[in-house]
C-alpha cells in the first residue's frame, strides 16, 4: 500500500523510486504483485507517467487512510505523543460550505499544520462511504440511522422580499396572499411551485401554490432576483442574511414559517475516531454553533 501511494504521490515509478532509493524492478514488482493480489489493474503505466484506474482510485483513498490509522495506533500503543495529521475530506452544501465552513476550516489548518482538507462544496448529499468523505455537514432530517450525528444548530425556512416589491403589492398577512404575489421559485428547495407553511392557529402544515415569474436552481440566483424586485422567494435563513442585514430584502410570513431545521455534523459509525477527525468535530463544532446562534441573534424571528 504505501509503496502504491508512493508511486501515486511522485507520479512516476522512477520518481517514487529515486525518492524511496528502491530499484525501479523491484518497485515495479511489488505493486504488480499488489495488482496480482487483488485481480485488478491500479495503474496505467507510461513512460513517463502514471495514472490510477478507477479501482486504483478507490483503493489508495482506503489504502491511505488505513496507514494513517495504523500509524496511529502504533504511536499510541508506543506511548509517544504525536500532532495529528493526515488528509481530512469534508462535504457541504455550497452557500453554507462558503459563508460558514471555509472560514473554520481556514482557521484549523492554521491550528493543526499537519492535517490538510479537501473540501468539497455540492448542494447533493455526496455519500460518505462511496465518496471516501469523511465528514459532512447536513441541513434538514437525518434518515440514515447508520451515521453519527453531532448537532450544531438550526436553520429557519423564510421567505422574503424586497421593500419596493412589498410597497407595490402590499405585505401578505397570511400564506393565501401571495396568490397575488409575483414569486422566484428556488428550485432545488421547492422542485414544484408550492410553498410549505405552518398553520398558525392548528396542528399540522398545508402546501399553497405560488405562481413563480422566474424559476432558478441556486439560492443565490432566487435571492439576488428577490433582490431586484423580481418576486418574492422562499429560501433557508443563511442564504438571504446578508441581503437582510443590508435591509435590500425583508422576511414576511413569519408567523407560519415550519419548523427550523436541524444543522449537523454527521460521520460513518467506525468505532474510535482517526484523531485528525475527533480533533476536527471538537474543534468545528463549537465554532459553528456559535456561527449559527450568532445569525439568529442577528436576524431573529
Amino acid at each position: 500500500m504505501s509503496l502504491l501511494l508512493r508511486v501515486v504521490e511522485k507520479g512516476s515509478f522512477s520518481a517514487a523510486s529515486r525518492d524511496l532509493r528502491m530499484p525501479l524492478a523491484t518497485l515495479s514488482r511489488k505493486v504488480s504483485e499488489l495488482e496480482a493480489h487483488l485481480g485488478t489493474r491500479l495503474l496505467i503505466r507510461t513512460t513517463r507517467k502514471s495514472a490510477l484506474t478507477d479501482a486504483g482510485a478507490a483503493y489508495a483513498t482506503s489504502a491511505r487512510r488505513i496507514l494513517e490509522e495504523v500509524d496511529e495506533t502504533e504511536r499510541i500503543a508506543a506511548g509517544e505523543f504525536h500532532a495529528p495529521r493526515g488528509e481530512l475530506v469534508l462535504t457541504a452544501p455550497i452557500l453554507f460550505g462558503r459563508l460558514h465552513i471555509l472560514p473554520v476550516v481556514t482557521e484549523f489548518l492554521a491550528a493543526y499544520p499537519e492535517i490538510n482538507v479537501r473540501l468539497l462544496l455540492s448542494d447533493r448529499n455526496l455519500h460518505l462511504i462511496d465518496d471516501h468523505i469523511d465528514m459532512a455537514v447536513r441541513i434538514g432530517p437525518l434518515p440514515d440511522s447508520r451515521m453519527v450525528a453531532t448537532r450544531v444548530g438550526s436553520m429557519r425556512t423564510v421567505v422574503c422580499a424586497s421593500p419596493k416589491l412589498l410597497a407595490a403589492y402590499g405585505t401578505p398577512k397570511a400564506p393565501e396572499d401571495l396568490a397575488q404575489l409575483p414569486c422566484v421559485n428556488f428550485d432545488f428547495l421547492s422542485p414544484v411551485p408550492a410553498w410549505r407553511f405552518r398553520l398558525k392557529d392548528a396542528t399540522g402544515t398545508t402546501d399553497l401554490p405560488v405562481r413563480p415569474r422566474l424559476s432558478v436552481s441556486t439560492a443565490e440566483a432566487a435571492v439576488w432576483a428577490a433582490m431586484q424586485g423580481v418576486g418574492a422567494t422562499r429560501v433557508l435563513h443563511y442564504q438571504c442574511a446578508d441581503a437582510m442585514r443590508d435591509g435590500v430584502l425583508r422576511t414576511i410570513l413569519e408567523d407560519f414559517e415550519l419548523e427550523p431545521l436541524p444543522v449537523h455534523l454527521i460521520h460513518a459509525n467506525r468505532g474510535v475516531l482517526p484523531s485528525k477527525m475527533r480533533i476536527f468535530l471538537d474543534f468545528a463544532a463549537a465554532r459553528l454553533r456559535a456561527r449559527l446562534n450568532s445569525l439568529q441573534e442577528r436576524y431573529p424571528q
